[in-house]
């Protein structure tokens, strides 16, 4: 009994921390992201600049994934985060030039803001299990990349406004199942948490951007 308690005693102490450490590192992140995405604005990048740079946060999120467990793992997010800010740089210059185009990117991400915090919130306090959402997630997420492949030749806007609809309520379920799997041990590493975490939030928020931005465009 006393052993049982010890253990789930340490156990909430290690799911704690690995929370403070993992929103800590997150809000670093945005922030950076935030600064590079910035930058790429005032260097107005193009579109072709846009997709490399895309790209190259692809690569580095892999190897990112690979030094999480070393200490170069911090080193490595930074560089990924950096890039993958740095390449909104074009869709962000593309709403912020239309009518109350920077409210309108303030509203997106305060929107996101509200879900994020609320969401995986209620994951942290209920330490409600969402891994049952797993497979949903998975394929709902593949369902959608293909779709915006697809679309790239289609050019639909009506049938990208759909997309991004479905991508925004894919990733309020993995702000769920991602903080989930952290309070219930299934990421015990900070550095991969804050990666799942990171990419549920920008996603989010560039979903609800394309689909402001639309409602918006006259």
């Amino acid at each position: 009994m006393t052993q049982t308690t010890h253990y789930s005693s340490g156990s909430t102490a290690q799911v704690n921390k690995l929370l403070k450490n993992t929103y800590m590192l997150l809000s670093m992140t945005l922030a950076f992201s935030a600064l590079t995405a910035g930058l790429a604005m005032i260097f107005a990048i193009g579109p072709f600049m846009s997709i490399g740079l895309s790209i190259g946060s692809l690569v580095l999120l892999f190897v990112t994934l690979k030094k999480a467990d070393s200490s170069a793992g911090i080193f490595w997010i930074f560089a990924f985060t950096g890039m993958q800010g740095a390449s909104l740089g074009y869709i962000l210059n593309h709403y912020a030039g239309m009518a109350n185009g920077p409210q309108l990117i303030m509203q997106a991400l305060g929107l996101t803001s509200v879900i994020f915090i609320t969401l995986s919130g209620y994951a942290v306090t209920t330490k409600k299990d969402f891994s049952f959402m797993r497979g949903f997630l998975m394929a709902g997420l593949v369902i959608m990349v293909v779709g915006l492949l697809v679309n790239l030749f289609l050019g639909n806007s009506m049938v990208f406004m759909a997309l991004n609809a479905g991508i925004a309520l894919l990733m309020t379920g993995f702000i769920l199942y991602d903080t989930s799997n952290i309070v219930n041990g299934g990421e015990t590493n900070y550095i991969r948490a804050t990666i799942a975490l990171y990419l549920d939030f920008l996603n989010l928020f560039v979903a609800l951007l394309h689909l402001m931005g639309m409602g918006s465009d006259d």
